[in-house]
């Protein structure tokens, strides 16, 4: 009796938009997140919170920020993150991403570093441009620093930097190296931004043409750092959300007591400065390579390097600060 052939597997489907998704996975998820949140923004933009042509007001906070500005931002990098980590790499590409969200296991130095370094660094950044001069905050708006915090990791941090540093990051830097990557994850960062200068979010109607472009520079020499911090503590996704969010926090909770009467643009060159201090110092650092060590990551899907000397040296590296 003769035995049939076993049927071969059926090729995977390429054709059509998750066709398009699959060959094109880094460029369909920037599109993506660009796209959706830049639409689901609309509204907001058209509101009395932005150019004024719709007649509503979104309720809550002053700015409406909450209810007309954060489900967009939701929908856009985490959103594109979790479609087209679906479409690519599917269940296991799914596991890898999301374990990236929950290594809160790394040295107490890193939480130390960004907890308090964010903060010093904005404020020593902040006295050069307020000639020396700055008040200490209220014990109430220092006390407002912890669950301010803690509102901006899951809110800020958790809808942007799922997309930007868990998904983008650790692909193009595959592809182009960490610096390049920096670079490139930081410009396409700074423009998903760009709309919302036409709301109060940007300070519109009052918007300097220079505004939005000394806001894309900070976030490319700040992306540098955020770069070397993922690299350096094994890839810890918390651990560049608390970065992120650190200088949100800041901002939003004690700035206006510590520099009274500072503007928005100075406030974005203290920001800048900052920033770009921090880049050089850790490029210095890192000899240009942002902690990156091909043969000690993880691939997209999870799989570890098949070196035990690789595969074993990457939690200590990621334990230690460099």
């Amino acid at each position: 009796m003769s035995v049939l052939p076993a049927q071969a597997a059926a090729p995977p489907r390429n054709g059509g938009v998750l066709g398009v998704v699959r060959r094109r996975p880094i460029l369909s998820f920037f599109v993506l997140a660009l796209a959706a949140s830049w639409l689901a923004w609309i509204p907001y933009i058209l509101s009395l919170h932005g150019l004024g042509l719709w007649d509503f007001r979104f309720p809550g906070d002053p700015g409406g920020q909450m209810l007309g500005m954060l489900p967009g931002a939701y929908l856009g990098p985490i959103g594109a993150a979790l479609f087209v980590t679906a479409v690519t790499d599917g269940r296991a590409g799914l596991r890898a991403w999301a374990r990236r969200l929950w290594r809160w296991r790394v040295s107490w130095r890193w939480y130390v570093g960004i907890l308090a370094g964010v903060p010093l660094a904005m404020v020593v950044s902040g006295l050069v441009f307020s000639g020396g001069e700055a008040y200490l905050p209220s014990t109430a708006v220092l006390a407002a620093l912890v669950p301010g915090l803690l509102m901006q990791m899951v809110t800020t941090g958790l809808a942007e930097e799922p997309g930007w540093r868990d998904f983008a990051l650790p692909r193009v830097q595959r592809r182009i190296g960490a610096l390049g990557a920096a670079v490139l994850v930081g410009v396409l960062w700074g423009v998903w931004h760009l709309p919302l200068f036409l709301t109060v979010w940007g300070g519109f109607p009052e918007v300097p043409w220079f505004r939005p472009l000394t806001f894309v520079a900070f976030c490319v020499v700040f992306s540098v750092v955020m770069t070397w911090v993922f690299n350096r503590t094994g890839q810890s996704l918390p651990m560049s959300m608390l970065l992120h969010v650190s200088i949100n926090n800041v901002a939003s909770v004690a700035w206006a007591d510590a520099f009274p009467g500072m503007g928005r643009d100075t406030f974005q060159n203290v920001l800048l400065l900052a920033a770009g201090v921090g880049a050089v110092v850790v490029l210095v650092r890192s000899r240009g390579d942002l902690g990156y060590r091909p043969e000690r990551t993880s691939d997209v899907h999870g799989h570890e390097p098949s070196s035990v000397g690789a595969a074993t040296a990457l939690p200590r590296e990621a334990a230690r600060l460099s």
